[in-house]
């Protein structure tokens, strides 16, 4: 007893065999749920690191791969059969890239998987590099040996150059010649009546006037002359799809067309763009006038309201 008459009891499991005995499995029971939830944050963590370093090993391999698809990209052969197994081995590259960066969670198999088939397309990569290089220095080898008669060939092309260009620079003299040239040339509105009209309401057709110059260089005969008229919204009338002509290798659509008979001697033509009832737009129209597929002139027409 203690100073104040009090009993002191010592630590016990309970008073009773039975409180002994539960008290007993509960501290077991609580020590191990400690062991098992200690056990479990260990392995959650260390599960943790292993992913971790599963994604590390992804993304090296995802580098890899692209550093493969810029080597491939910078290897080029005219050997056709060869450019097109490069092609071939590149796209197998670019196929593993897309696969592995759709995968979400990458395991050690896939890793092991995935590592091998890079080691082999490495492998492939270096062999056409090998086959690229030894043609390009079997080509090169080649050059060598034709520089002395290219270079005889050039001085002896120089030559024929210098009188070719004179030839293509008379012929340009001649050409410039024989252009014919579209003067005086006006495009307005006109009426019903066949007056001129300012206004985008009263207005039913543009005329086309101009003179075709005189010209005693230029071929004589028959000419079909051609007109274009862009609306101020850049749109160009055409009555049909196929009405196309003949531009610097093009065939390039017409608005309206008229045939004359050109003798050289100064030629004052009219062509008309019937708008068929419908009202002009207001604003600025751009009128091309083309002979003997040159465009020989243009001019604006401007429509008021």
């Amino acid at each position: 007893m203690d100073k104040f008459g009090v009993k002191k009891k010592g630590f016990s499991l309970g008073e009773t065999d039975k409180d002994r005995r539960n008290n007993l499995i509960i501290i077991i029971l609580s020590v191990l749920l400690i062991i098992i939830v200690s056990v479990f944050i260990l392995q959650h963590n260390e599960n943790k690191k292993i992913l971790e370093a599963l994604n590390l090993e992804k993304k090296a391999i995802q580098t890899e791969l692209s550093t493969m698809m810029t080597n491939y990209d910078s290897i080029h052969t005219n050997n056709v059969a060869l450019q097109s197994e490069l092609v071939g081995a590149q796209t197998k590259v670019k196929d593993l890239l897309d696969e592995v960066e759709q995968v979400k969670k990458v395991s050690y198999s896939q890793i092991a998987q995935y590592r091998l088939e890079v080691s082999t397309m490495r492998n492939i990569m270096k062999n056409y590099i090998i086959q690229v290089d030894s043609l390009n220095r079997r080509n090169e080898k080649l050059m060598a040996e034709n520089v002395q008669v290219k270079e005889e060939f050039a001085q002896s092309e120089s030559k024929n150059l210098v009188l070719e260009k004179e030839k293509e620079h008379l012929q340009e003299k001649i050409k410039m010649a024989a252009q014919l040239e579209a003067t005086n040339l006006i495009a307005v509105g006109i009426n019903a009546r066949g007056k001129d009209a300012e206004s985008a309401r009263r207005a039913e057709q543009i005329r086309v006037s101009f003179v075709l110059s005189k010209n005693v260089t230029a071929p004589r005969g028959n000419k079909m002359i051609y007109v274009r008229i862009q609306k101020p919204n850049q749109v160009l009338f055409q009555q049909s799809p196929d009405d196309l002509f003949e531009f610097e290798d093009l065939k390039i659509p017409y608005s309206a067309k008229r045939e004359v008979t050109y003798e050289g001697n100064a030629l004052p033509v009219n062509i008309f763009w019937d708008n068929q009832g419908a009202e002009f737009m207001e604003g600025e129209y751009t009128v091309d006038v083309f002979a003997d597929g040159n465009n020989i002139g243009t001019t604006q027409c401007v429509m008021k309201r």
